[in-house]
């Protein structure tokens, strides 16, 4: 911005004037215009391009042209400013600029020994003019004002002011300390010696060099009331205060929060690091911060006591240190609407989002109108803004993962954005990340039954391979199910699982002649833990007209068709197992229901390689030997087991037994099977252990070594053995 007190002397000046290291230093952005000139033309001096027009010291036009450079390319730019002079000039006017001094007083002082009475200051200045600089007690030899122009010192005479510009830090100024206040002091004195009439003028300016400071959230710059002894002493002073070169009302001041507070002689002035007036730029140094800029205007007149007003006037440039800025997000999410709403705020004007990266996939904004996210600027009144980012849970970019604490569904996005500060597109990144949790239900089976199976069917969702599903303590796989004998598939809409009837994992009950129960559960396990989560339980009921079922617990139940074994006018009543005791639980007209242990009734245990069968009879009770019975006339029971899957085998012992055995009933023209399942067909084989429940005196046979003997002999694995109980 150009001032009155600078701009008509800006053409004269500019060829000569060659600014120390110091009076070129400019705050970083500033807005005006005549700041960012100024910093071109200190280091490259205007050519007569700027043209200065003045009118009786009241009205400056400048005319210049501004030569840009960018990306190679030349554009010239004609500017011009007029500037009217507001208030009359004060017979004395000190400016403190921010790269030079400048004192000015009036020309108007007349000889009375010059016959024509014209100003003593009229002949031209620069002819006989000579100044000599003081500096404390010292005191330099006097040099003409040419040899002072190339030193860079400026004195200029117009129609009404005799003026002298300095930049700081020259040889002849001094700096002392007023108050605890740095002032640079520059004391330069004009004589002339005209006939026998030397005339003398003293031009002295001092200026506050305080660099400003930063406490509590207020920028403080401070000045002595009286800046140099050489002043003469104050009766009255009055202070302004503006920015940017402009002067605001007290009151405009006061709702701004510019304070000036007079301490002793010292005046300190404190200005919000926010107020209006100033401006902020932000920095990226790792982290992002902003600092903050304040363009300074004081102006202090005061009264002498021979009533004479000076005005001094301060431009100064006040910065904030390095603060902060803190940037935020905020997790804005509702599970019930099944997306992450992520607010990114707190960020400042001069900052834009220009990416964001989601779990380590990019995307550059703005978005396509194809895109899934959703990114809204958000502007607020205190000049922040945000954006807030929308992504679908389900989107096949958020990641997934089971809580086993919470039983729910863990949604995780990692967002890493991408910020850019104007101009210069520097980049600062903020990473954040945000989950939700959804209740999620373990997977469940549509189970239906059929004649002789139970049907099961699962339809696939995207997070079902956190689960794990098992019978009993094994995981269902394709493997299990063709040792089982379940028919089973797997794709990628659903699984399908059809376990027939007597197969192993099935449960039986309310075993009667009409049927039964059977029920068949499937698992749902956590596949990381094995712990069970929740099961599948169907149960059908099941009517064959004949059935035989050889438990875990070695428990048979048996319902046969007596029809064609029992002699005419006999009853499916009358007739027994081996051990005549054992008789039938229920009967009717044709059918019979056994229910019995399989090592018990007078059962054959017949020892393979790798099976063990137990055998029992059906026979009519009228028929007293066994031996003597015909084919026609006996119905023939037996369970097969595995060895690997039996923990004791005794006759008169506890039975137990990993499997299901493999039931048969034997007539004489047909033979009525369990599942079709090979006895010999497990995966591993274990030795046989022995529990005892009592001590009878019975004999017995340990199976390991009784297969042992077995292969020594060279048996067959088809080869059996009877092995007759004694009870």
């Amino acid at each position: 911005m150009l001032n009155l007190t600078n701009l008509w002397l800006v053409a004269q000046t500019a060829q000569a004037y060659t600014p120390s290291p110091r009076s070129t230093r400019q705050s970083v952005d500033t807005p005006s215009v005549f700041s960012q000139f100024s910093a071109t033309w200190s280091s490259e001096p205007l050519t007569s391009a700027a043209i200065l027009m003045m009118q009786y010291d009241d009205v400056f036009t400048f005319n210049f042209n501004l030569i840009v450079t960018r990306g190679g390319k030349q554009a010239t730019y004609a500017l011009n400013k007029t500037c009217t002079l507001s208030l009359p000039w004060s017979p004395r006017e000190v400016t403190c600029e921010v790269n030079y001094m400048e004192v000015s007083v009036r020309s108007e002082a007349t000889c009375p020994y010059v016959e024509n009475g014209d100003s003593a200051f009229k002949p031209a200045l620069y002819s006989d003019w000579k100044v000599m600089f003081q500096r404390a007690e010292d005191q330099f030899l006097p040099m003409n004002l040419s040899e002072a122009r190339k030193l860079g010192y400026v004195f200029a005479l117009t129609d009404e002011r005799l003026v002298f510009r300095t930049p700081y830090e020259q040889p002849h100024s001094f700096s002392t300390e007023v108050n605890g206040v740095p002032v640079e002091v520059v004391h330069a004195v004009l004589f002339s010696r005209q006939s026998w009439v030397v005339l003398v003028v003293d031009l002295l300016a001092a200026c506050s060099m305080h660099n400003g400071s930063y406490d509590g959230g207020y920028m403080i710059w401070e000045t002595s009331e009286l800046l140099h002894s050489l002043v003469s002493p104050l009766n009255e002073t009055e202070v302004s205060i503006g920015a940017n070169g402009k002067l605001v009302e007290k009151k405009v001041a006061e709702e701004r929060g510019y304070t000036v507070e007079k301490v002793n002689t010292t005046l300190q002035v404190s200005i919000p690091y926010k107020a209006e007036g100033g401006y902020r730029k932000s920095f990226v140094s790792r982290d992002l911060y902003e600092y903050y800029v304040f363009h300074l205007y004081l102006e202090q007149i005061s009264v002498d006591e021979a009533e004479i007003a000076a005005r001094l006037r301060f431009h100064r440039i006040i910065v904030t240190p390095l603060l902060r800025c803190h940037i935020f997000t905020e997790n804005q999410t509702l599970a019930r609407e099944r997306s992450f709403t992520i607010y990114l705020g707190g960020v400042p004007e001069d900052v834009v989002l220009v990416s964001i990266q989601l779990n380590g996939r990019d995307f550059t904004l703005p978005l396509t109108n194809t895109s899934t996210y959703k990114v809204t600027e958000v502007l607020h009144p205190n000049g922040t803004h945000g954006y807030t980012l929308t992504v679908l849970f389900d989107d096949p970019i958020v990641k997934l993962q089971f809580s086993r604490k919470a039983v729910a569904m863990q949604h995780i996005l990692n967002v890493n954005y991408t910020l850019a500060v104007q101009p210069g597109n520097e980049p600062y990144y903020h990473e954040t990340t945000v989950t939700a949790l959804t209740r999620v239900s373990p997977p469940v089976f549509d189970a239906n039954c059929s004649e002789s199976s139970i049907h099961f069917k699962l339809a696939h969702r995207p997070f079902d391979y956190f689960w794990e599903l098992a019978i009993g303590s094994d995981v269902l796989t394709s493997d299990l199910a063709d040792r089982r004998g379940y028919i089973f598939s797997n794709d990628s809409q659903s699984l399908r699982l059809d376990v027939p009837l007597f197969t192993n994992g099935f449960k039986y009950q309310d075993v009667t002649l009409k049927g039964f129960s059977g029920t068949f559960e499937i698992l749902v396990r956590v596949r990381e833990t094995s712990e069970v989560q929740t099961s599948t339980v169907k149960t059908c009921l099941f009517s064959p007209k004949e059935f035989i079922m050889c438990s875990t617990n070695g428990k048979v139940n048996v319902v046969a068709n007596l029809s064609l074994p029992i002699p005419s006018g006999g009853s499916p009543a009358e007739t027994s197992l081996r051990d005549k005791s054992c008789w039938p639980k229920d009967a009717d007209g044709t059918r019979a229901l056994f229910s019995f242990a399989v090592n018990d009734c007078g059962a054959i245990i017949m020892l393979g390689r790798d099976s063990v069968t137990y055998r029992n009879e059906i026979i009519f009770s009228s028929v007293r030997n066994p031996e003597n019975l015909s084919s026609k006339n006996r119905v023939l029971l037996q369970c097969t087991y595995t060895v690997a899957g039996l923990h004791a085998l005794f006759s008169a012992y506890k039975f137990e037994s990993d499997t299901v055995g493999v039931g048969r009933i034997v007539h004489s023209n047909r033979i009525i099977e369990g599942p079709a399942v090979d006895p010999t067909s497990a995966s591993t084989r274990r030795s046989v252990t022995v529990r005892p429940r009592y001590q009878p005196s019975a004999k017995y046979i340990k199976v390991s070594s009784f297969l042992k003997n077995l292969s020594n002999k060279g048996l067959k694995e088809s080869s059996q053995v009877n092995v007759f109980t004694v009870i």
